[in-house]
């Protein structure tokens, strides 16, 4: 609950500050951007640390600026965990596809929604390794802060509607809780 209040003041906070630099009424409304313009690329690297496990994520993205309200794209997910206080430690690999459509309601603030197809790993009770895939809808709300004409940093919130709590320590979730909190950057070409 705290952290969710340190977002939304976070939110509040970088809204007020890059309304200023968003650049509003600059662009020619007569003109229309060129294909290469409209398109957007970026993602976020991940880094975990503790005494249970460690992890390492990659999470490219790539998207279509349909218009200056609208963007859509689809982000691609790597993940790498490695549990080391279990006996024997193991390693498991993780991997999605999530086509997302996102909405500028002013800038720089965005409603953000998307489908995750997650095909992840896990091990049982006996220690046997398998695959499962998990499918998640997920929408929130998001941050843009630009750093020159194209690039910029987000922040995203978003709360996933498709999750279960485990039923038993056999149930396995790629989640641990349906809030996800992402940060990234993103260039034009």
């Amino acid at each position: 609950m705290i952290r969710a209040r340190l977002f939304i003041v976070l939110m509040i906070l970088l809204t007020l500050t890059a309304k200023a630099q968003w650049g509003e009424g600059e662009e020619d409304p007569d003109e229309k951007p060129k294909f290469k313009d409209r398109i957007f690329a970026g993602g976020g690297l991940g880094l975990g640390f503790s005494n249970y496990s460690d992890y390492f994520s990659i999470s490219p993205l790539v998207g279509y600026k349909v218009s200056s309200k609208l963007a859509t794209g689809v982000g691609f997910q790597y993940r790498n965990t490695r549990y080391k206080s279990i006996s024997p430690p193991f390693s498991t690999h993780d991997f999605g596809v999530s086509p997302f459509i996102r909405y500028y309601v002013f800038p720089p603030m965005f409603i953000h929604a998307e489908y995750e197809y997650l095909n992840y790993q896990f091990r049982d009770a006996n220690a046997a390794k398998f695959r499962r895939s998990y499918g998640s809808f997920m929408a929130g709300a998001g941050l843009f802060q630009p750093l020159g004409n194209r690039a910029g940093v987000f922040v995203l919130m978003l709360y996933n509607f498709s999750y279960q709590n485990p039923v038993s320590q056999y149930d396995y979730s790629p989640y641990q809780s349906p809030w996800v909190i992402r940060a990234g950057v993103t260039a034009g070409f």
